[in-house]
């Protein structure tokens, strides 16, 4: 490669076109990601006023950002501003910290360990199901809601060993959170945090309650201490701080943003697949099949995993069209190459998993929703970083295949049981947060098989 190959820069739209970029960027995401990859194709340079953007949206430079150069890069434009709302936690936090963090974290999720919680997800996961079979013949139920029920119920059981019911409306905390995290993200953190604006003090409420939650499961662990879950590693590591102040700000962070990222995105996934698969009544019937055949009536055990195949692959296609991290946003610590643009540091890359996942290059008709494209001998004829829904590189989401068992059985036992279907004339529209889920709640109506 020549030097004036390494110093090109990107195609983008022209500088007069900032206030209109910047109204997307606010109301429209995915519209303003959609659109670059459309008009400029792999790779594009987005001048918002004083902040540039580069996109890329090819395997390739998904691979040198995220797997071959991870250390140039820490986390740009949403997560950066979003530390102000979620402070150092696993997802906004930097070089040793968040090696410390990892480390700490990390056996939570080995697959042993994973395979151990089986039976207590399949539990909660027949609690839904009874939910859903309670409202046979009933008013639209809200999906999205009793989804992000379901998941914080097991993320409490299987990473905390605590039953978070009667904490109050931690979900409705978490929205506040995460609303403040994206409002940090459009506004640059330009908006003072004192200003009593309603969605800020909404915010500050969220974190007071959150907190007290935090102090309340610190508490009720110490007595009873020990044991190999989340909780009880994060106690043991945040207490090792000289400066106790110190400790409980970690403790509160870690264990929040572990929290908001452990069951929104499980979540979002669900509330997509249900959607996919109320639009396609032939795949229902085979999940329905699979489901009745592998399973029968009993609840699905860890070793049930190979036997839903159909069911992964449905997942991973409502992930390939809806990924739960729609968007990952680095900033360089020194100037790169990247697919032979030169890009400078302290610019925001943006690589967006919604975009390259509807790549046609690697996608054909990208905007099917196609489970056979998971099939074994199809995922091998594509690049490897063609697919990313939990990311990829050293920041691989630590709870995927946590995430992914619980969809897995989730799906299965509704799917052998009932059939969701949305009313009439309503249409999932997505919303671009921390996770990509639906706008305004998922309202369906639930039948027997």
């Amino acid at each position: 490669m020549t030097l004036a190959e390494t110093r090109r820069v990107p195609p983008g739209p022209p500088f007069w076109a900032a206030p209109g970029l910047l109204r997307k960027l606010n109301k429209d995401r995915l519209g303003l990601m959609s659109s670059a990859a459309a008009t400029f194709g792999d790779a594009a340079r987005i001048a918002i006023g004083p902040k540039v953007l580069f996109f890329f949206n090819h395997p390739d430079h998904a691979k040198h950002v995220l797997a071959d150069n991870p250390e140039n890069y820490h986390k740009g434009v949403g997560l950066a501003q979003a530390k102000r709302a979620l402070g150092d936690g696993l997802l906004t936090s930097e070089g040793d910290l968040w090696r410390k963090q990892r480390r700490v974290i990390q056996p939570v999720f080995s697959p042993k360990r994973i395979a151990r919680q089986a039976d207590v997800v399949a539990q909660e996961a027949a609690r839904f199901v009874a939910g859903l079979r309670a409202r046979i013949g009933g008013d639209p139920v809200d999906v999205a809601g009793a989804a992000t029920g379901l998941t914080l119920g097991v993320l409490g059981r299987t990473l905390l060993d605590a039953d978070l019911a009667g904490l109050g409306d931690i979900g409705g905390s978490f929205e506040a959170m995460q609303d403040q995290a994206m409002f940090e993200m459009v506004t640059m953190s330009a908006v003072p945090m004192w200003l009593p604006l309603p969605r800020q003090l909404r915010f500050r409420r969220a974190r007071r309650h959150l907190q007290t939650v935090v102090d309340r499961l610190v508490a009720d662990r110490g007595e009873r201490p020990g044991g190999d879950d989340a909780l009880s590693r994060l106690i043991q590591s945040t207490t090792a701080e000289s400066d106790p102040a110190v400790g409980r700000q970690r403790m509160r962070d870690e264990l929040i943003t572990l929290c908001l990222a452990g069951h929104e995105t499980t979540a979002s996934t669900l509330s997509w697949a249900f959607h996919l698969i109320d639009e396609h009544p032939e795949v229902w019937r085979r999940l329905h099949d699979e489901a009745v055949g592998a399973l029968g009536d009993r609840l699905p055990t860890y070793a049930d995993l190979h036997r839903l195949p159909y069911t992964s692959m449905v997942i991973e296609e409502a992930m390939r069209l809806y990924p739960p991290v729609w968007m990952l946003s680095r900033i360089p610590q020194a100037p790169d190459t990247i697919g032979g643009y030169a890009v400078p540091a302290g610019v925001d890359v943006l690589i967006c998993p919604y975009t390259l996942h509807r790549n046609p290059e690697f996608w054909p008709d990208p905007e099917r929703f196609s489970p056979e494209r998971f099939r074994k001998d199809g995922a091998a004829s594509r690049p490897r970083y063609a697919y990313i829904p939990f990311g990829a590189g050293p920041r691989f989401c630590v709870g995927n295949n946590l995430g992914l068992m619980e969809a897995t059985f989730v799906i299965a036992m509704v799917a052998r049981e009932l059939r969701l279907a949305k009313p009439p004339g309503y249409r999932a529209v997505p919303e671009p947060m921390l996770s990509l889920r639906v706008r305004g709640g998922l309202p369906m109506t639930v039948h027997p098989a």
